[in-house]
């Protein structure tokens, strides 16, 4: 199954990868007069109610495939207000076919009925689609009771319209839904659906057959990352600071860079605030890079057991921390994260020399570790050369962890011990140090947001993608001081 979201990042990775939106709403009409023929015999009479999105170019395309049958488009609102080119360029080819359509401007005037004043024998169902928020509102809810009160067959294009297609129920949550005059919820109540690439998982809950059509979508667009996955990262217009996340960088001492590149990276990929917790060593170092960074110093030039109290009271008011960059090896460091870990229960990025406590400790936390193949190793994983059997053991690793991994590589691999991704943005120059520090950085800014494995695949991606605009600036003198500035267009999902 697949959700509405991941169903709309699937669809964008599609388009990304050379398959058109237009090929894919020629396979969806041309499944949905599948559907229709499969209950209709030729002559029978088709009412297509459609909306002015995507949903609706689908049915225009089945008009054109049912050339056997009496057809009648009815779209809900005037041409020149449909919001996509390829559903405009549909409907502009309906007309010029002289296949019948009506515009309804005013839903009072909906008639589904024949000349003879017969109900059709099939109505398909097109006015919203999967990802639509919020109750019916007109035209959709009178055509919808329209739909419902005739005697006909009633197929729906990809979700019954006034449905949400994760759950089953009303869209808009049991305070928005629209009701009709006894009192139930205004949904097209369909016998069939024909869906797209995958079952919904609200689709199970419906009394209606349910037609899942493969149209075209490869694989790749699934199992890849690509710029569909940015999709619904957008901050809200009305959000204060610290909405869009607080991350605390623990690192530093032996090293001012690492902390230092994984806190302005947090900051470029979308965090509102990042504190970074460091040995006073180093601390003038890292402030130094940035006036933007808020700098908590430590006592010492290595962090240790006695930082570990302090260091949670920080992390309790942050929503993601990275923990690792530039804290160099040695046993105190090794206990220091051992006891952060054991008693943090949040959220975390672990990198670099904090990654080999990991599969010992016991934690209450959601942690994603970023380690490259040989530092997997380290941690007790294993590894081949095969991207795809790769995948298998780093999702058999992290399912024997309990918690996400992203192990970087020519070809990046994500996996929470259930759901695997890969990604392929990234170039050879991104081996220079520091790259993997901005990685974590930005990784942890996405985990403060949103969930781990998805923070995971989102940030290999974005700095894949920074990496490849560097390369493209700086050829083989890329560093990683590049990348920072480079993430906010890399993260823009056009």
């Amino acid at each position: 199954m697949i959700t509405t979201d991941r169903m709309a990042a699937v669809d964008a990775n599609a388009a990304a990868l050379g398959v058109p939106r237009k090929q894919l709403m020629e396979s969806s009409g041309n499944a949905v007069a599948r559907e229709v023929r499969a209950v209709a015999d030729p002559g029978a009479s088709v009412a297509l109610v459609c909306g002015r999105g995507n949903n609706g170019g689908d049915a225009l395309v089945a008009a054109r495939f049912l050339k056997g049958y009496d057809v009648t488009v009815h779209l809900l609102g005037r041409p020149e207000t449909i919001r996509t080119d390829i559903a405009r360029e549909n409907w502009a080819a309906l007309e010029r076919a002289e296949i019948p359509a009506e515009t309804v401007t005013d839903s009072r005037d909906l008639d589904l009925t024949g000349p003879d004043g017969d109900d059709p024998d099939v109505v398909v169902d097109a006015m919203l689609g999967s990802g639509v928020s919020g109750a019916l509102r007109e035209p959709e809810r009178t055509a919808a009771e329209a739909i419902n009160a005739s005697d006909a067959t009633v197929v729906a294009v990809d979700v019954p319209s006034g449905l949400d297609a994760d759950t089953g129920d009303p869209t808009g949550g049991p305070d928005a839904v629209a009701v009709d005059a006894g009192g139930d919820a205004v949904a097209v109540n369909a016998d069939r659906v024909v869906t797209f690439h995958d079952e919904k998982p609200g689709l199970s809950a419906l009394d209606a057959t349910v037609t899942v059509a493969d149209i075209g979508i490869p694989a790749a667009a699934e199992r890849y990352t690509g710029p569909g996955d940015l999709l619904g990262l957008d901050r809200d217009p009305d959000s204060y600071k610290g909405d869009n996340g607080e991350v605390l960088v623990v690192g530093g001492g032996p090293y001012a860079g690492a902390p230092t590149l994984s806190a302005l990276a947090a900051l470029r990929a979308g965090a509102d605030l990042v504190r970074v917790a460091c040995p006073g060593s180093v601390a003038s170092e890292v402030q130094g890079f940035s006036p933007n960074l808020i700098v908590r110093p430590l006592p010492g030039d290595r962090l240790g057991p006695s930082h570990a109290e302090r260091i949670a009271s920080l992390a309790a008011g942050s929503d993601a921390v990275v923990l690792g960059p530039g804290l160099g090896d040695g046993d105190g460091t090794e206990k220091f994260v051992r006891e952060f870990l054991t008693g943090y229960g949040g959220r975390a990025v672990v990198d670099a020399d904090a990654l080999g406590v990991v599969p010992e400790v016991d934690t209450d936390a959601d942690l994603i570790c970023t380690p490259h193949r040989g530092e997997l190793v380290n941690m007790g994983g294993a590894t081949v050369a095969d991207p795809d059997e790769r995948a298998e053991l780093v999702r058999e690793f992290a399912a024997e962890l309990g918690h996400a991994l992203l192990v970087k590589g020519s070809v990046d691999v994500i996996s929470d011990g259930d759901e695997i991704r890969l990604n392929r943005t990234g170039n050879p120059g991104m081996t220079v140090g520091g790259t993997g520090d901005v990685l974590a950085g930005t990784v942890g800014a996405l985990a403060a947001v949103t969930d781990p494995f998805r923070a995971a695949a989102v940030g290999a991606y974005a700095v894949g993608r920074a990496g490849d605009a560097a390369a493209g600036a700086n050829g083989t003198g890329l560093v990683a001081t590049d990348l920072p500035d480079r993430l906010p267009e890399a993260m823009r999902n056009e």
